[in-house]
């Protein structure tokens, strides 16, 4: 029963079955997103079963308009709905990040979005985006990794547009300066 369609349908009419094989399907992709916001992993879990609880009480707002597209768009709707789950934790603790340490088992969650390159590069990424202060790391994943418009980061957080677009602009610098200091440090050692 992996047809998407059937799952969807199935989660529609609340068949506890079809929910568990989604949940399953994309408990990984859930996780590495609801990451890139919230560092403890116990948190981060916790998030992530919140979210599918947000998800299944109101699979019946899933829109798909272009059955063809069906899992491109269910994992757009899963990813908005871990998102803004992890800003709610992060607003009861007033922003503050929650910080520590991604075990590397972790990493190996089946994903079946990314390849193997594409995997190290997001856990690189991801170590480098976590040592943003918050709220510049909150902006810079919702703008440049899920996608999201200044407007849409405004409403979320409670900003103004021209406070995200400085956010984003400083996270930025901050990450640019990062990376030119792993450079430097890893010509430095590659020389001795």
């Amino acid at each position: 029963m992996e047809n998407i369609r059937q799952i969807v349908s199935g989660c529609e009419n609340n068949d506890q079955n079809c929910q568990k094989i989604l949940y399953k399907k994309y408990y990984g992709y859930s996780l590495k997103i609801v990451f890139r916001y919230i560092y403890h992993y116990d948190k981060a879990v916790d998030v992530v079963n919140d979210g599918y609880v947000k998800l299944f009480r109101n699979f019946s707002k899933f829109r798909c308009e272009e059955p063809e597209n069906m899992e491109m768009i269910l994992m757009g709707w899963i990813r908005r709905i871990m998102i803004n789950t992890a800003i709610d934790q992060l607003r009861k603790n007033k922003l503050s990040p929650e910080i520590g340490g991604i075990p590397e088992y972790v990493w190996e969650q089946a994903d079946m979005s990314n390849s193997p390159d594409q995997a190290l590069l997001y856990k690189d990424a991801v170590k480098a985006v976590k040592m943003l202060p918050p709220v510049y790391r909150i902006v810079f994943n919702m703008f440049v990794i899920d996608g999201c418009s200044h407007q849409e980061i405004a409403d979320a957080l409670g900003i103004s547009v021209g406070t995200s677009k400085s956010n984003l602009s400083k996270a930025r610098i901050l990450l640019q300066k990062f990376i030119k200091t792993q450079e430097e440090s890893n010509y430095a050692t590659s020389r001795k």
